[in-house]
């Protein structure tokens, strides 16, 4: 085949996977629509509907709520259920892996066994996928709504009860910030930054926690992550750091993008989850907790600087005892490219402009990611392939979140509105170490009359512990992934925990002091 029809082929082959994006997208903005309509049906049972029971228990409110609503014990049975899988999702990706050592081992067996195998690996990877995990459990969910209640409830509920706008918004802002010109542009920021304090290890350390998780609340928290565990790789964790400033500094990146995320109202996962419905825009997230959020930041990262200030010497002068070659390094942040022009980079600033400015209509911003993928097609030489893949998947953990949640309100309502202030914060926190932060404050959203103190309180809870696990926190697997190849025994869920522990707590003091009131 010449090289003429080998080129046609490859431009047919682009021009289809455009043509199918486009066709699936033009869906979209309709399924928005219909999503976002107010449902006429009564299941899930109102909350506005439930007896008031003044001076009751909190066990004699929820006991009454289950014998009027029988099925709200089993949709929160099927709640916890995906949440006890969270915890199991890495054996389910050591299974995987083992049976895809075996599959690429030695060729045994027959061709159907190697293909159940082959299967069997692939199943197991999407069980242990995090962000999957949710949407997985809207199956039996569906089919447990759909026996005791009938189809059309589980139908409407589904179809109309529940609001996806949120999940549809963070697939095309995901997608636009992956983008080779945004993430040029903000390396180029962070280099400039490092230069300011003369480009040595301690100062690229710093510049990458400080300034890259803040620069996740325009470029989203997964985006910061992904740019900022490939930054550290190369310019810090290929030196070898000792285990305690390795687990130091992927404790702090954790929690600083999960807090640095709370500047605007729509780049963290957490803050979507609420800021529509409470009304917060940019200037209260700015106000409540953007400069509290930058304030911790760096505090915490300067604590740690002083505490590792003799390693970090160590580390400048190539005196470590432990280095990694840096033909090590196969991360592609900072590898040699062709600029590219400003218009492009322009153009893609323009177009994440347009995706945040009508954040609340999928019609308008769904409509502009079809032009971005053309521009992006017309572009291609100055353009990575688009990353739907990662958008995707935590479009998908956002939309099993909210049917979930759609059906735990009878619960969360009487458990939060009996919390004060401070006791709802440290819940929050607490329980984010065991849930996604997005998942606690999407609940919160659910409780009626919730105070602004409150709403305070839960959310700056939940983004303070974004770091202490794995799970907490959306964008984490993405910076385990980039960064788990400079820890040989893997990382250790305990020493991630202790390593995020300090800043969580010097984060947790700054919202605490500067609480509103």
């Amino acid at each position: 085949m010449g090289a003429g029809a080998r080129n046609g082929n490859i431009h047919g082959a682009r021009q289809s996977r455009l043509s199918v994006w486009l066709g699936l997208l033009v869906l979209l903005p309709m399924a928005g629509k219909v999503f976002a309509a107010n449902s006429a049906s009564e299941f899930p049972r109102p909350l506005s509907s439930y007896p008031a029971m003044p001076g009751a228990s909190l066990w004699q409110v929820l006991v009454e709520r289950v014998h009027l609503a029988p099925f709200n014990l089993i949709a929160t049975v099927i709640f916890v259920l995906a949440v006890i899988h969270t915890f199991m999702a890495p054996a389910f990706l050591r299974l995987s892996h083992r049976l895809a050592g075996q599959k690429s081992g030695a060729a045994q067996g027959t061709t159907d066994a190697r293909g159940q195998k082959r299967f069997l690996a692939e199943a197991l990877h999407f069980f242990g996928e995090v962000e999957a995990i949710f949407g997985i459990w809207v199956v039996p969910l569906l089919a447990a709504i759909a026996l005791r209640q009938g189809w059309p409830a589980a139908r409407e509920y589904v179809g109309q009860g529940v609001n996806f706008t949120e999940p549809l918004f963070v697939v095309v802002i995901m997608s636009i910030a992956a983008s080779r010109p945004v993430l040029q542009l903000s390396e180029r920021v962070m280099q400039w930054a490092a230069r300011l304090g003369g480009g040595s290890v301690a100062a690229w350390w710093f510049t990458i926690l400080t300034v890259g998780p803040l620069l996740g609340s325009f470029i989203t928290e997964p985006a910061a992550m992904t740019i900022c565990a490939l930054l550290l790789a190369e310019r810090f964790y290929r030196f070898g750091p000792s285990p305690a400033l390795a687990y130091g500094t992927l404790g702090l990146l954790f929690v600083d993008v999960s807090v640095g995320g709370t500047l605007t109202q729509f780049a963290a996962p957490p803050v979507l989850m609420v800021a529509g419905k409470w009304g917060w825009g940019l200037r209260h997230m700015l106000s409540a907790f953007g400069w509290k959020a930058a304030l911790g930041i760096v505090s915490a990262n300067v604590l740690y600087l002083a505490c590792f200030r003799r390693e970090f010497k160590a580390l400048a002068s190539g005196d470590a005892n432990t280095r990694t070659p840096a033909s090590a390094f196969h991360g592609t942040a900072t590898r040699a490219r062709a600029p590219i022009p400003v218009w492009i980079t322009v153009v893609h600033i323009g177009f994440l402009a347009w995706t945040v400015v009508n954040n609340h209509f999928p019609v308008l911003f769904v409509g502009g990611f079809l032009f971005y993928l053309a521009f992006v097609e017309a572009t291609e030489p100055h353009q990575d392939e688009v990353a739907l893949r990662p958008a995707l998947l935590v479009g998908f953990f956002l939309a099993g979140l909210v049917v979930h949640g759609g059906l735990q309100g009878w619960w969360i309502a009487p458990v939060l509105s009996r919390l004060a202030e401070v006791p709802l914060f440290l819940g929050a926190t607490a329980l984010t170490a065991f849930n996604d932060n997005a998942a606690i404050t999407y609940l919160a959203s659910l409780v009626p009359d919730f105070s602004g103190s409150l709403r305070y309180a839960v959310l700056a809870g939940a983004v303070a512990g974004g770091g202490l696990t794995v799970i907490a926190n959306a964008p984490n697997p993405a910076g385990q992934t980039i960064l788990s190849r400079f820890f040989p025994d893997g990382i250790s869920a305990l020493r991630l925990f202790l390593g995020a522990l300090i800043p969580t707590v010097v984060v947790m003091a700054v919202f605490l002091i500067f609480r509103p009131g």
